[in-house]
């Protein structure tokens, strides 16, 4: 990332303190103008979590969807929510000395077969069955090869290559992985563990087809009998250390467009002791808080507002903004020239970032028309009378708003459109 170094080391010890389990039911405020890297930080934190549950959606979201919008924001909550659960299998785990398979002479019928494993103190001999037999051809498992296998599930996982088979002259690829063959015993019990959302639970334990409705994404409202239950589980298996609740990051974006019944419920809702960390997102000012009369900072209610660690990211500079059309050249395949690029950050730093950064692929379309391998600066002057900024566009509108439709709307009267009642002489 380039530039916003103050609101960078904010998030990265907002990073640690997650990573640590410290921070949950906090809430943060990135404040800045438009086009500042708001949503660039907030998905470099998502990366940098890794294992950690993300979710990320634009306030606007939940006024669109088809239920509630406490229960949209229930959902959001208990998706940023993660539950690892920890079991123990059983695995057999070896080299692979020899596969015998048994096939029928008229090639009709189940084949049988005998499967060879050996670690470095022990061999046996497992007999194989029609599914195993198509799960070791289906891995292509061939002798020297160190494999897995599931005995619940049944799975086979190929590890690698034998490091005593390295020498053998086996046509050998550069993605081969050699391994060292396995010691103790063939038998063994392996502690698996899995990562799953409450809402992928609540799911699950609400719909009678099960897990098959995350596939369909028709979840609808969870009654919160539901939700009650399985925090009450999830609770008993932390108690037992079968279970491990990971508080994760919910981002949500343009946090302005939220009315006060959902900042109600997100006060309520940070209070919970099972609440992720709420990251969100604002490029407003002093503005109205939906729904209501009331101004207030970034159109977030004052009390509201108490709560949240705010980060504020402010313009990039010159060399900041040169820097980031470097990389977005780069990521787009475009040749630039140096004067060329120089114009386009003077056009960035005159109207926006993002509409300089609109400007690359156009550009490198008009130099492709002129079969010109690298965009110079006639083909940016070229782009830059073809496409209007904001301050060129609002110009333009209000040079020639007499020739649009109802220019005669002014401030402060009726937005509604009025219709001229015909007199009554006519």
């Amino acid at each position: 990332m380039v530039g916003q170094l103050r609101a960078r080391r904010a998030a990265g010890v907002i990073l640690k303190v997650i990573k640590q389990g410290k921070i949950s039911g906090r809430a943060i405020l990135m404040a800045g103008a438009p086009g500042t890297g708001k949503t660039a930080i907030a998905m470099a934190m998502s990366q940098e979590l890794g294992d950690v549950p993300f979710t990320s959606l634009s306030a606007s979201e939940i006024f669109s969807m088809e239920m509630s919008k406490p229960e949209s924001l229930t959902q959001a909550f208990r998706r940023s929510i993660g539950v690892r659960i920890k079991e123990e299998t059983e695995i057999i785990e070896g080299e692979v000395v020899e596969i015998q398979i048994d096939r029928s002479v008229t090639g009709v019928g189940p084949k049988s077969g005998k499967l060879t494993l050996k670690t470095t103190d022990m061999e046996t001999i497992y007999d194989l069955g029609q599914k195993m037999i198509d799960s070791l051809t289906k891995e292509k498992v061939m002798a020297g090869d160190v494999i897995q296998i599931d005995k619940v599930a049944g799975r086979i996982t190929r590890l690698g290559r034998s490091f005593t088979r390295a020498r053998d002259f086996d046509a050998t690829g550069a993605d081969v992985k050699f391994v060292q063959c396995p010691d103790g015993e063939l038998q063994k019990r392996k502690e698996v563990v899995h990562m799953v959302s409450l809402h992928e639970i609540d799911v699950i334990n609400s719909r009678q087809q099960g897990f098959l409705a995350l596939f369909s994404g028709d979840t609808g409202e969870i009654k919160p009998e539901v939700r009650d239950q399985i925090n009450q589980k999830i609770s008993e298996w932390c108690e037992e250390g079968k279970a491990e609740i990971v508080p994760g990051v919910l981002f949500i974006d343009e946090i302005h467009m939220l009315d006060m019944e959902c900042f109600s419920f997100l006060n309520r809702a940070l209070e919970d002791t099972m609440a992720p960390v709420v990251i969100m997102a604002s490029n407003r000012g002093m503005s109205r808080i939906r729904g209501t009369n009331y101004q207030s900072p970034h159109g977030v209610p004052l009390d509201f507002l108490d709560r949240l660690l705010i980060i504020s990211t402010q313009a990039y500079g010159e060399e900041e903004i040169k820097q980031i059309l470097k990389i977005r050249c780069d990521e787009e395949e475009v040749e630039m020239a140096d004067d060329a690029l120089s114009v386009l950050t003077k056009v960035a730093t005159e109207t926006s970032l993002r509409y300089a950064i609109h400007l690359i692929s156009t550009s490198h379309l008009v130099a492709q028309k002129r079969q010109a391998n690298k965009v110079d600066v006639a083909d940016i002057k070229r782009v830059y009378s073809l496409f209007l900024d904001e301050a060129r566009s609002v110009q333009y509108l209000k040079d020639y708003q007499d020739e649009y439709l109802y220019n005669e709307i002014v401030p402060g009267q009726s937005d509604s459109m009025t219709v001229d009642q015909p007199s009554a002489s006519a």
